[in-house]
């Protein structure tokens, strides 16, 4: 499993112009899930973004967390996550989960979020997206469970 993870003012995404997910101070989240992913890993990823201190103190240190700040989460499914490069100019994504995989723990990990009590919007899976967001910093963290 993937995550980038961008700290930002605030992100929202939009279907057929359309905006179905949006929220203020918070991370965007852009969830890739691969072939040999499970709700354990998703389990292990999700509890280190929910506990994630990237966010300043009073001192200017990355200290904070989202619950710290009142933060909130914008989870978008992006399949992309696992493009293979390597050969050609073409990417292959036969590293990345199948579609019912894919959603399945792509709405595993929205479960969770909630469930830890944060104010969850989300993408719509397999659709064609736009997100928009105002990175904070810029601040992008790659979370990768291969590393976990």
């Amino acid at each position: 499993m993937r995550f980038v993870i961008q700290r930002v003012n605030h992100a929202s995404v939009c279907v057929d112009d359309e905006i179905i997910g949006e929220i203020g101070k918070g991370f965007l989240v852009l969830i890739g899930v691969g072939e040999e992913d499970s709700e354990e890993v998703a389990d292990k990823m999700m509890a280190k973004l929910c506990k994630m201190r990237i966010f300043d103190d009073e001192n200017g240190k990355t200290n904070l967390g989202l619950t710290d700040v009142g933060g909130e989460l914008l989870l978008v499914s992006q399949f992309t996550l696992y493009a293979d490069c390597k050969k050609g100019n073409r990417p292959s994504f036969t590293k990345a989960a199948g579609a019912q995989k894919g959603e399945e723990l792509y709405n595993y990990c929205i479960k969770y979020a909630e469930k830890e009590g944060f104010k969850v919007e989300k993408g719509s899976f397999g659709a064609d997206m736009k997100v928009s967001l105002l990175n904070d910093g810029p601040f992008t963290i790659i979370l990768d469970s291969a590393e976990l």
